[in-house]
């Protein structure tokens, strides 16, 4: 009844026995419930926690169950200014990211422009990025896309983020939650963690991004093409592009926490409900799995799974239901 407000099955079962029986103690909790002492313990614990027990006014010794008119409404307002919180947090992604293809489109009609610089190679890019992460003061910010990153761009990175957090540098990484299955990645995302970095990782990244001093941002000219980028330093764009890393890096979840591999109450781990979220706006399993830095194969095993569990007949349908069961939020899909 309660577990949207984090109170499970069992910690709901010993608040509505106190509520019926307030002067029952740990002994008759573990009779009339069936459930062992150290269970009984741990969900007064967790009741203490959220506030719904007091310390008896006649009795300082024993708990009393809070009046749920009190408690829960307490709890329902932390629920409900979270959600507002995420819903605000994904509104300032919308924008910012809405900033970025304004300036993506007008950068296509003009090559040359105040702020913004073409870089059509490679070797251009990486010697560019060089250059800007040498002279990084005080922050370096990116989003790492695509999964398993390759040894040869991680041996280029090694270097420069050594130097830089040699120097003070706060190194702050994005990569997606599948790096968590590639040995190399997830050892290099380590050694950058043990220099005192900060890794984190999400289900999956709108572009890949390098953002340094928060003034100067260097990004793909195409999401699916890592050969041209733009450098940018146009005060407007660069702020758009700092608001949207601060968005998905409230989001993310750090590189050692169990939570990115954990399932909320429907069963769902964050990579497939970001799977139900791609395929409610109907992308294919190859865009899918771009998105998300696995194979198609994994990508449509997955989305296979999802269809079947919704008795969805399509993508669209299974957004849908997806929507309507609460799996996944509208707004979600854009």
């Amino acid at each position: 009844m309660f577990e949207a407000l984090g109170i499970n099955l069992r910690t709901e079962k010993v608040y509505l026995e106190m509520l019926k029986r307030p002067e029952a103690d740990i002994e008759d909790l573990t009779r009339s419930l069936h459930l062992t002492e150290p269970e009984i313990r741990e969900a007064l614990d967790d009741l203490a926690s959220m506030s719904l027990l007091r310390t008896s006014w006649t009795d300082p010794g024993t708990l009393r169950p809070v009046d749920p008119a009190v408690g829960l409404s307490v709890l329902l307002a932390r629920e409900e200014a979270e959600v507002a919180r995420r819903h605000q947090q994904i509104e300032e992604s919308r924008a910012a990211f809405a900033t970025l293809l304004a300036a993506h489109a007008e950068s296509r009609q003009q090559h040359t422009e105040v702020g913004v610089e073409h870089l059509e190679d490679i070797d251009t890019i990486r010697r560019r990025i060089q250059e800007i992460a040498t002279n990084c003061q005080w922050e370096a910010a990116s989003f790492m896309p695509g999964g398993a990153q390759s040894p040869a761009n991680l041996e280029a990175s090694r270097k420069l983020d050594a130097e830089a957090i040699d120097r003070g540098v706060r190194l702050r990484t994005v990569y997606l939650d599948s790096v968590r299955n590639d040995p190399a990645t997830l050892d290099y995302a380590r050694w950058l963690a043990e220099l005192g970095s900060e890794v984190r990782t999400v289900p999956a990244l709108p572009l890949r991004m390098l953002l340094v001093d928060r003034d100067v941002a260097l990004v793909p000219l195409a999401s699916a093409d890592s050969t041209a980028a733009m450098l940018v330093t146009a005060d407007g764009l660069v702020a758009a592009l700092v608001a949207l890393f601060s968005s998905v890096w409230k989001s993310a979840r750090p590189l050692g926490s169990a939570a990115a591999r954990s399932r909320d109450d429907e069963g769902l781990s964050r990579q497939e409900k970001q799977v139900l979220i791609l395929l409610g706006a109907g992308h294919t399993d190859e865009t899918i799995s771009r998105r998300l830095g696995v194979s198609v194969r994994t990508a449509r095993r997955v989305a296979a799974g999802l269809l079947a569990r919704l008795g969805a007949r399509s993508r669209f349908q299974a957004g849908a239901l997806a929507v309507a069961r609460g799996w996944i939020d509208e707004t979600d899909l854009g």
